[in-house]
């Protein structure tokens, strides 16, 4: 049995919301192109399906050759036991999870000039790590690479803190092997002037646990690209995503779970929150069950909160299925803005118009923030989401 589901709908409302055209139709997620060969892809022009919602003039000219004008600082701060190598291009251990599957991720695969290499190391259980990239500086262009291995059956987590100005690219691979569990925590932080287009690659073994949480709070233009495969029987990716975005910016993600094995699972649960003129949030879950995947169990879900007038989410959940011997799969999406019935119920028991929003947004992120399991970064998210409250006077 072979069922694509693209734009339906399941138990939520209508997947695309904003003042967009309606979703164009799409092939086979299965022909993706991908290449290490950043000349094999044409330049974009904005109206190819993987495009249609980025502003391209707001890309730093990433998409069209921009030369690295600066390098970014990587800081990594590890516990005793954890790798931590610089690794040149030509290290075998690199492009080994996924292969770039657009233009600017090639780019940045061609134009970094040294890799930031962590082994995580196997039967061994290890605190955080923490990877801290800083931008170029404002104005100015710089390529990256970081590589993350989880050997067989270690426990991990892993802290990807960006922060700073300028433009930014890069690939990002997690290799988690057989029986390992690895846990990401990916904030993009920027400054207001900064754009970052990232893809992260995660490959799973053998009964190999990953979940990857994406928290995008800064930047005038983010789109990140997690893309997840599997290599063996049992594995387990949880894809998770917090994002809040301001007055102008635009902030885009784009996941793809590759069920290629059987008796494998995966859940994508991304929530955001928009205020301001011109605010834009862009989400794009694509799964594929291919013929030999029987035994599947996946589901992906989105939501986003508007909270004020001139802001616009997008949001296309693309469900393919190739084989009927699955355990089950499904997709959600839902935009809207406050409920009043909510509201009501608090103003009933006295608790001030105010107050009772910023309960309900925080009730609407709690679910991501409680599944982060490191407390300080937890914490600060807390903060940052209560900062941004305020700015709005929600």
């Amino acid at each position: 049995m072979a069922v694509t589901t693209h734009d339906q709908q399941h138990g939520l409302t209508a997947h695309s919301h904003g003042a967009g055209a309606p979703s164009a139709p799409v092939s086979s997620r299965a022909d993706h192109f991908t290449s290490f060969d950043v000349n094999a892809f044409e330049v974009p022009g904005g109206r190819e399906e993987i495009w249609r919602f980025t502003p391209m003039k707001r890309l730093a000219n990433l998409h069209n050759g921009a030369e690295a004008t600066a390098a970014a600082k990587i800081d990594v701060n590890a516990p005793e036991g954890v790798k931590v190598e610089t690794a040149a291009k030509g290290d075998e251990r690199l492009g080994t999870a996924g292969t770039p599957g657009d233009r600017i991720a090639a780019q940045a695969w061609t134009s970094f000039t040294e890799a930031t290499v962590v082994t995580l190391p196997k039967d061994t259980k290890v605190g955080p790590t923490t990877v801290t990239v800083t931008g170029p500086g404002k104005g100015e262009v710089a390529y990256g690479h970081l590589h993350v291995k989880a050997e067989r059956f270690a426990e991990a987590v892993v802290v990807v803190d960006h922060r700073g100005s300028g433009a930014y690219a890069d690939n990002v691979e997690f290799v988690v092997e057989d029986g390992a569990h690895l846990t990401v925590v990916a904030i993009q932080d920027w400054a207001d002037d900064a754009v970052h287009v990232s893809s992260h690659h995660a490959k799973l073994g053998r009964d190999a646990t990953l979940k990857h949480t994406v928290i995008t709070l800064g930047g005038d233009l983010v789109r990140l690209t997690p893309v997840v495969t599997y290599t063996g029987r049992g594995g387990d990716a949880e894809l998770l995503g917090l994002y809040f975005a301001d007055a102008g910016q635009h902030l885009e993600h784009r996941t793809f779970v590759d069920h290629a094995v059987s008796n494998c699972r995966s859940n994508v649960v991304y929530k955001g929150a928009l205020q301001g003129d011109g605010a834009h949030t862009v989400w794009i879950g694509d799964v594929l069950i291919r013929a030999v995947a029987e035994g599947t169990e996946t589901f992906e879900l989105n939501r986003n909160l508007v909270l004020t007038d001139g802001a616009r989410a997008d949001s296309v959940p693309n469900l393919e299925i190739e084989t009927g011997e699955i355990e089950g799969a499904g997709h959600a999406s839902a935009t809207g803005r406050f409920d009043d019935e909510q509201l009501f119920y608090l103003q009933a028991r006295g608790i001030p118009e105010e107050q009772a929003r910023r309960l309900v947004v925080r009730g609407f992120f709690h679910e991501i923030l409680l599944k982060i399991d490191v407390p300080e970064v937890r914490e600060r998210l807390e903060a940052a989401i209560e900062a941004e409250l305020e700015a709005v006077g929600a």
